[in-house]
């Protein structure tokens, strides 16, 4: 499903990893399209309450706590820095979405990184 929200089709995800070489990029890949199925899910959904977002960023949050496992098998891994860029791909999606009063915490609650 192509994304139609036009602020986030022209986002580039994560470009601060691809910008340093800490993050492999095939791993930051993975991370990119986990963002991008977050996006479609939300756009499949229409959520109208902050729950049913937090549910949709809870599984995409799952999703990187798995994805940490790759970071570490190539030798890098998802630390400080790296965290606070993925919350703010985070706060960027439920912004781009009108979710402007989203908490930021709980838009990753589940995150183990």
């Amino acid at each position: 499903m192509p994304i139609t929200n036009q602020q986030v089709a022209g986002h580039e995800f994560l470009r601060q990893m691809y910008d340093d070489s800490y993050f492999p990029d095939h791993v930051v890949d993975q991370g990119r399209a986990i963002l991008l199925r977050l996006c479609e899910r939300i756009e499949e959904g229409q959520p109208s309450a902050l729950d049913a977002l937090y549910a949709l960023t809870e599984a995409a949050t799952e999703e990187f706590n798995l994805l940490e496992r790759e970071f570490e098998a190539a030798g890098s891994g998802i630390e400080t820095v790296a965290r606070e860029w993925i919350c703010a791909e985070f706060r960027f999606v439920a912004s781009a979405y009108g979710f402007v009063d989203a908490d930021a915490e709980e838009l990753t609650a589940g995150r183990d990184w």
